[in-house]
């Protein structure tokens, strides 16, 4: 199975505000950048577009490593999700999830592969996190002036 790393990282100038989000996919020699951004969104809802549009880029079954600074995307997925799709997309107290229709679509494409999600301090250095960072906040930085 194809081995495939997925960096991610989504920006909110405001929180909300103007948003951006990068994702960086790199399998062997090969590179591919996607971005994007909102006009009026939060941090956690980039930073889960950033997680959904890099699995929605997978052509074929992977084994895909996604880098995350987002504590929320990772304990999210390493770890709520499959309780929240058991429970009809509830939280513990029986209200709709935040971002619902997102990780309803992060959860099917997680069935399509085999998903590890790491965590990585933000800000420390880490080259393609500070990559997707930098990015992410000049997508935001689009909306400011709209």
């Amino acid at each position: 199975m194809r081995k495939v790393k997925i960096y991610t990282d989504g920006s909110s100038l405001g929180n909300p505000g103007a948003g951006g989000w990068c994702t960086l996919l790199i399998y062997n020699n090969h590179q591919k950048l996607l971005k994007g951004g909102k006009k009026y969104t939060t941090n956690n809802e980039m930073e889960l577009k950033a997680v959904l549009e890099g699995l929605k880029a997978l052509k074929q079954p992977v084994e895909v490593y996604i880098y995350t600074d987002s504590k929320y995307v990772a304990n999210g997925m390493n770890e709520w999700i499959y309780n929240w799709a058991k429970n009809n997309w509830k939280n513990s107290k029986k209200k709709d999830i935040e971002h619902k229709q997102i990780w309803q679509q992060i959860y099917n494409l997680m069935k399509k592969h085999k998903v590890k999600v790491i965590w990585i301090k933000g800000h420390s250095g880490h080259k393609e996190n500070e990559l997707c960072d930098k990015i992410a906040k000049e997508e935001a930085k689009k909306f400011l002036s709209k």
